[in-house]
């Protein structure tokens, strides 16, 4: 069976490299010219890591990547009301890594040539559109910046691994329209810097009208010990100028310094750690109402392009990795192509709309609202509802796929 992947991201070429390991003749299909190490950081948690693993990429990703021991909450004022031991740390029986989205879609891309040979992946072929039949789907190829006709690829299955514009989707849905915008903005940044609390911590600062997340996404200090640190600010901005999703799109790095001003913890020193940053770069916060359905005979959609979400409980990779492993198992345990995509659908359509609505509904953070509105000022040990805030984080584990219980018993 031929399969046709749409899109060389960490979802699409993680959907490879398993189709290829289960026996499937796989070509990757990429609209960028040249596939380039993007974005900034990431994390994977131990349901992805788990796949990734059976890949037998895990060493490569620990070599360039933070294993993560805890996750942390803390209000304005620098107070801790929450934190946990993550991954293996926390019983699972895999890690929790956090890394440089590129440095990770670079590893899969490299082992994917390997692999697959370098042939079955292609860059610089936009999507034009498809069209399907009882035996075989046809992809058409076009320059994307000419419009002009490139390529036909004939397969029997079509995977939209294309992101949160994609142009499968957008033809199984041409009346759907423009991503949905949360009136929040995303402010991104990388800083050299020394570590903090532990060198290993994933933390949670302030709420969701005013928050930063921070955290290590390189294991190798430079010559002055300054490690790199992933921190992204996410801001209530309201019915902003922002609407197009441009990850290169620069910020006024002195108005966020001045925005988190008062933010200097014996632990951490965000205004610097801000000003620190070569950029910023600001990014609208959106997602997609879920579907009902991905498949339509031989083409389903799967990643971004089939359930995009708030990067809110570290889930948005983790959910498209999840994708590609239970896609794969469907293909193999069904014969007829048609019957696997469905089972898939099946699977996999509530289960990733569960977690776009969870994270809608703020997912783990809302315990950093619960603070706020209740703690304004600041509160005393004795305050913190530890039970309340220990089942807000256990019940999102579950609906997210990662509680440890379920999924140690997994191989």
């Amino acid at each position: 069976m031929k399969i046709i992947i749409i899109g060389g991201g960490i979802g699409g070429l993680t959907t490879a490299l398993c189709l290829h390991k289960a026996g499937f003749e796989v070509k990757v299909f990429e609209s960028v010219r040249e596939v380039k190490p993007l974005g900034v950081g990431i994390n994977t948690l131990p349901h992805s890591v788990r796949v990734l693993t059976n890949l037998g990429l895990q060493d490569i990703i620990a070599q360039n990547a933070i294993e993560t021991t805890d996750l942390a909450y803390f209000n304005k004022f620098g107070q801790p009301f929450w934190s946990e031991p993550r991954g293996r740390f926390a019983g699972y029986k895999w890690p929790q890594f956090s890394v440089h989205r590129g440095t990770l879609q670079m590893i899969l891309f490299e082992e994917a040539k390997r692999v697959l040979g370098a042939d079955a992946i292609v860059a610089n072929h936009h999507l034009g559109s498809f069209e399907q039949n009882e035996k075989e789907v046809i992809a058409h190829f076009v320059n994307r910046e000419t419009g002009e006709p490139m390529h036909t690829e004939t397969g029997e299955v079509l995977i939209g691994a294309d992101g949160i514009n994609s142009v499968v989707r957008q033809q199984l849905y041409p009346n759907e329209g423009p991503p949905v915008y949360s009136e929040n903005v995303l402010y991104r940044g990388t800083t050299r810097m020394k570590p903090f609390l532990n060198g290993t911590t994933m933390v949670m600062i302030g709420h969701m009208g005013q928050k930063m997340v921070v955290y290590p996404i390189d294991p190798t200090p430079d010559e002055n010990g300054d490690y790199l640190i992933n921190w992204v600010g996410n801001l209530r901005e309201g019915k902003s100028k922002l609407t197009a999703r441009d990850w290169n799109r620069e910020a006024d790095k002195a108005r966020l310094v001045d925005i988190y001003k008062e933010w200097t913890f014996d632990w951490l020193n965000v205004p610097a750690m801000i000003d620190g940053a070569k950029a910023v770069y600001e990014f609208p916060m959106s997602d997609r109402n879920p579907l009902d359905r991905w498949t339509f005979g031989r083409a389903t959609l799967l990643g971004d392009a089939a359930h995009p979400m708030y990067p809110i409980g570290s889930n948005g990779a983790s959910q498209a990795i999840l994708d590609a492993d239970y896609l794969t198992e469907c293909l193999l345990k069904y014969n007829n192509p048609l019957e696997a995509l469905e089972a898939y659908d099946r699977e996999r359509v509530p289960a990733a709309a569960k977690v776009v609505l969870q994270n809608r509904a703020k997912g783990p953070d809302q315990i950093m609202d619960r603070m706020e509105e209740r703690f304004p000022n600041g509160f005393s040990e004795e305050e913190i509802p530890h039970a309340e805030l220990e089942e807000v984080m256990d019940h999102y584990k579950k609906v997210a796929g990662f509680d440890v219980q379920t999924l140690n018993k997994k191989g």
